[in-house]
C-alpha cells in the first residue's frame, strides 16, 4: 500500500516511497546537469532529466519490492518547458527552465503593447520570464522550423510533468493538472481551462497542450518497458509549490508555508474564491479535485535563496556543502553590517524586476569568509519577510524544502518576520505532497483529515532578539536591493 512519488526538481530528481503512515521509508535521487548558453539563459536536457528520474526510481527499487508499490505521485519544477516528440519522444532542443530571463524583452515588448492588464485578469500572473508562454514565444520568434512541427501537430508541448507521464507510459498521456497548468500564461483562473485567447496572443496552438486532468484520481499507467518494470497507476500530479502546501497539509483557508528550495516559495491557501493581489503576489491554482472544485492559492515567488548557497559552493568556493552554512555562520553573531541581494537571475515577488542583479554591500577589510555565509543566509530571511509583508496577517508559518534542515536559517526567519516556524519532521513535503494527493487518489487514504493526522511537528522556532535590531538590518536590506534594481537594463 506504499505510494512511489517521483519529485523532478530544479537540480536533480528524488524518488521516495511513502507509507501507509506518511513516512518516507526509501530515498533515491540523481542530479542532472545545468546548461547556460548566454548569461541569464538557464536550459536543461529533456533526456537527462528522464535518464536522472529513471536512475532515481532504480534506486528505490533496490531497496524495495516493487509489489509493494500501488500508485504513482508526480511533482515538478513548474514554468520549465519542454518539446518532444510525440511519436518517438526524443526533444529537439534543451527544456527553457524557469530561471531563465531570455524573455525579458519579449516581455517588455508585450507590456508596452498593453497586454499586462489582459494576462493579469485571465492568470493571477504577471507579463515575466518565469513563467512558460514566454519562453514559447521565445522559441516561435526564433526557432521557425522547430516551431513549425509544433503547429503541425508532431511536437507536444509541456511542463515536466507532462514530459515525465509521456515518458513512463510510451507516448499514450499527455496530461497535465490545474496547478502546472496555471504557471503557464495560457490557462484561464476562472473558467479553469486553457484560454483561447492567450494561445493566440502567445502563438501556441491549443492542440499542442495537454489535457487538464484532476490533481488526485487515476489518469493512465506507467508501461513496464519504459519505466523500470513498474505498471502503475499515475494518481497524483502538482506543480513543486503546490505539492508542497499539500504536504504540509494546508487544506484550510490562510494557512501558509515557505519551501526552500532553488528558490523559495510561499503559498497561503486561498479556497474556492480567486484571489486578486496589488501587491505583487500571484493568484495561482493550488488543486482540482476529482468532483471538479478548484482551490485557489496566492504565491510570493522568489527566484534565488538556495541557488545562492549553491554559488558560494560552486561559484565562490568558500564551502564544501550546503551543510556547512549552519555551523560556519554561527561563529559569528551577525553579518557585520555586509548585504547580499542574490538577485542572480533577476527579482521575483514582489519586486519583479528581471533586470535586478546579485549585488553584495557593505564589505570592508574586516568583513570575512562567515560573514558572508551568514549574509546569505539573511537574505533568505529577508526575502521572505518581503513577501510576506504584502500578506494578511499569520499566526505561524510552515517551512519546507532542503534548507529548512538549518536550524540557524529558521531561528533567523522567526526572529526577521516576528512570527513562531514551524518544521514538520518530513521537510520533503514536495515528494510527501504527490503522495499524499497519489494515496488520496487510489483509497490508500480516504480524506484529507486522515492526511493532516500524518504532519507531525519537528520543532517550533519562536522569535527571539530585539525587535529594532531585526528592522534595522530588515532596513538595510530594503535600501540594497533598491541599489541591485534595473543593473542589467540598457
Amino acid at each position: 500500500m506504499s505510494i512511489l512519488a517521483i519529485d523532478a526538481g530544479t537540480t536533480g530528481v528524488t524518488a521516495v516511497v511513502i507509507s501507509p503512515e506518511g513516512a518516507i521509508t526509501t530515498r533515491g535521487y540523481q542530479e542532472f546537469g545545468q546548461h547556460f548558453p548566454r548569461p541569464g539563459w538557464v536550459e536543461h536536457s529533456p533526456e537527462e532529466i528522464w535518464q536522472a528520474t529513471l536512475e532515481a526510481t532504480r534506486q528505490v527499487l533496490d531497496q524495495v519490492d516493487a509489489s509493494e508499490l500501488t500508485a504513482l505521485g508526480i511533482t515538478n519544477q513548474r514554468e520549465t518547458v519542454l518539446l518532444w516528440d510525440r511519436e518517438t519522444l526524443g526533444s529537439p532542443r534543451r527544456a527553457i527552465v524557469w530561471q531563465d530571463r531570455r524573455t525579458a524583452d519579449l516581455c517588455a515588448r508585450l507590456r508596452k503593447e498593453g497586454h499586462e492588464g489582459r494576462v493579469a485578469e485571465l492568470t493571477g500572473l504577471r507579463l515575466d520570464p518565469y513563467f512558460s508562454a514566454t519562453k514559447l514565444a521565445w522559441m516561435r520568434e526564433h526557432e521557425p522550423h522547430t516551431w513549425a512541427l509544433v503547429e503541425s501537430g508532431r511536437y507536444a508541448v509541456g511542463t515536466v510533468d507532462s514530459y515525465l507521464i509521456a515518458r513512463m507510459t510510451r507516448g499514450t498521456w499527455h496530461v497535465t493538472d490545474v496547478s502546472n497548468a496555471s504557471r503557464t500564461l495560457l490557462f484561464d483562473l476562472q473558467t479553469g481551462d486553457w484560454s483561447d485567447e492567450l494561445c493566440t496572443l502567445f502563438g501556441v496552438p491549443r492542440d499542442a497542450l495537454p489535457e487538464i486532468v484532476p490533481s488526485w484520481g487515476e489518469v493512465g499507467v506507467t508501461d513496464p518497458a519504459a519505466f523500470c518494470g513498474l505498471s502503475l497507476p499515475v494518481a497524483g500530479i502538482a506543480g513543486d509549490q503546490q505539492a508542497a502546501l499539500f504536504g504540509q497539509t494546508c487544506f484550510e483557508e490562510g494557512d501558509t508555508k515557505c519551501t526552500y528550495g532553488t528558490g523559495s516559495f510561499i503559498l497561503t491557501n486561498a479556497g474556492t474564491t480567486l484571489p486578486r493581489s496589488d501587491t505583487g503576489l500571484l493568484s495561482t491554482a493550488a488543486w482540482r479535485s476529482p468532483d471538479g472544485t478548484l482551490t485557489y492559492a496566492l504565491e510570493g515567488s522568489i527566484f534565488v535563496t538556495g541557488a545562492a548557497v549553491q554559488w558560494l559552493r560552486d561559484g565562490l568556493g568558500i564551502i564544501g556543502s550546503a551543510a556547512e552554512t549552519e555551523g560556519i555562520a554561527a561563529t559569528v553573531p551577525d553579518s557585520g553590517g555586509l548585504v547580499f541581494v542574490p538577485a542572480l537571475t533577476g527579482l521575483g515577488a514582489p519586486h519583479w524586476d528581471p533586470h535586478a542583479r546579485g549585488l553584495m554591500i557593505g564589505i570592508t577589510r574586516g568583513t570575512s569568509r562567515a560573514q558572508v555565509v551568514r549574509a546569505t543566509l539573511e537574505a533568505i530571511a529577508f526575502e521572505v519577510q518581503d513577501v510576506l509583508a504584502t500578506m494578511p496577517a499569520l499566526s505561524s508559518l510552515r517551512v519546507d524544502g532542503g534548507a529548512a534542515a538549518n536550524s540557524l536559517l529558521c531561528q533567523i526567519q522567526a526572529d526577521q518576520v516576528r512570527l513562531p516556524v514551524e518544521r514538520p519532521r518530513i521537510v520533503e513535503t514536495t515528494a510527501l505532497g504527490a503522495a499524499f494527493l497519489a494515496g488520496l487518489g487510489t483509497g490508500v487514504w480516504d480524506s484529507t483529515d486522515q492526511l493532516r493526522d500524518t504532519w507531525q511537528l519537528d520543532r517550533r522556532f519562536e522569535p527571539t532578539g530585539d525587535p529594532d535590531v531585526a528592522e534595522a538590518a530588515y532596513g538595510r536590506w530594503t535600501r540594497a536591493v533598491e541599489r541591485a534594481k534595473g543593473w542589467d537594463q540598457d
